[in-house]
């Protein structure tokens, strides 16, 4: 097969799995916290908070005309371009793509003529002060004119667009129950990216968000007069089902070090997606009143895909009780129909759920193929990515 030899990431399983996993190559461990970087973090709910924010505060604040030079490690792509997440179409190729530093705005009458500054959690709603207004967890590389679309409209759910970006990005009323207003809303990919944003903002400048209410309107209809719980009801709400619904992704991961490593400190949310849980009571089940020791047994592979002058169609994901030995590599011209023991992922896609599980151990190993029905051809040389996991 002539799929050349490139990388693949497996980052994450539900609550615990966080691997990197290089195609054809060795397994390592991901996401670089440090050794006891959170073993302050031994509360609930608004204890839990105040600790997260006396891990994570006084971060090395930089310029905002740093930002630029930060982009090229929180926010480019493999091949160079700027991922932008107003932009972005994980499951097409975007309408365009930036290059970065020739791209930056400038002026822009049209989506596509360049890339800004976004201030996801808006400036106007802290006044422009520091040391928030250069804060790389919430500041994002995007669309000019799509930015100035959003403008400083809480993020929300439309039902009836007034307008729509090239990759689905949406303005128009909200549909989420408690508030009618105007709302921008993200597409489904990287709603929770945006929903852990805010909650690092809850989180590291719980000393001073109670007064950012009272800025302007559109703070008012998100914001509380605390520190604790902070955003109003429908707000928290609707972000705990984004944080769901788009769990951490290796993009994510990459990000928060690359982050960490320009102001010294890290989103505990794309750590440890539980805290959501532990902090507020959402962005998780609630086993109150039901049954006890539940678990989901369910495991999320996710990756970056395959790259190279000849990539994919798509990849066999197989799976064993048993061990790594006993799962047979694949054979050419033969199609795996998807059962509980294989899985069909197309290239673009970059994840995979296998669900309702039993207790006990699984072994995994991923084959990128070519072709379909008896032109199917498997690359079963090399290193296979493998990983196992152990489910109580």
């Amino acid at each position: 097969m002539k799929l050349k030899s490139s990388h693949l990431l497996l980052s994450k399983e539900v609550f615990t799995l966080l691997i990197l996993l290089c195609i054809y190559r060795t397994l390592t461990v991901s996401a670089a916290v440090p050794p006891g970087y959170y073993s302050a973090a031994t509360g609930a709910g608004a204890i839990l908070k105040t600790q997260l924010h006396n891990i994570i505060s006084g971060h090395t604040a930089k310029s905002y005309d740093y930002l630029w030079t930060a982009f090229a490690t929180t926010d480019v792509r493999n091949d160079g371009t700027v991922w932008d997440m107003y932009s972005d179409r994980p499951d097409a190729t975007p309408a365009y793509l930036f290059t970065l530093s020739d791209n930056q705005c400038g002026t822009y009458d049209e989506e596509g003529d360049c890339y800004n500054r976004e201030h996801s959690f808006p400036a106007s709603w802290f006044n422009d002060a520091a040391p928030m207004y250069t804060d790389l967890f919430h500041l994002v590389p995007t669309d000019g004119y799509v930015n100035n679309r959003r403008g400083s409209f809480p993020f929300g759910e439309v039902g009836v667009a007034t307008w729509t970006s090239t990759n689905g990005s949406k303005l128009g009323t909200s549909v989420t129950p408690g508030y009618t207003g105007t709302v921008f809303e993200p597409i489904d990919e990287y709603k929770g990216d945006f929903a852990r944003a805010y909650f690092y903002m809850a989180t590291r400048y719980e000393n001073l968000i109670a007064g950012w209410y009272a800025n302007s309107t559109e703070a008012n209809a998100i914001l509380q007069n605390n520190n604790f719980p902070v955003y109003e009801t429908w707000f928290l709400n609707m972000l705990g089902n984004w944080h769901v619904q788009d769990p951490v992704s290796s993009k994510e991961i990459a990000r928060n070090d690359a982050v960490y490593a320009i102001q010294g400190n890290r989103n505990p949310f794309i750590d440890h997606p539980e805290y959501v849980y532990q902090i507020w009571g959402i962005g998780e089940m609630d086993m109150q009143g039901h049954v006890t020791n539940f678990s989901p047994r369910n495991i999320h592979l996710q990756w970056i895909d395959a790259t190279g002058p000849v990539v994919p169609d798509g990849y066999l994901v197989r799976v064993s009780t048993t061990g790594f030995d006993d799962i047979t590599a694949p054979v050419d011209g033969v199609n795996y129909s998807s059962t509980g023991a294989d899985y069909h992922v197309p290239y673009g896609k970059q994840q995979v759920w296998i669900k309702n599980l039993s207790a006990g151990s699984y072994y995994i190993k991923i084959y990128p193929y070519k072709g379909s029905g008896a032109a199917i051809d498997y690359k079963t040389d090399g290193n296979i990515p493998q990983i196992s996991k152990t489910l109580n």
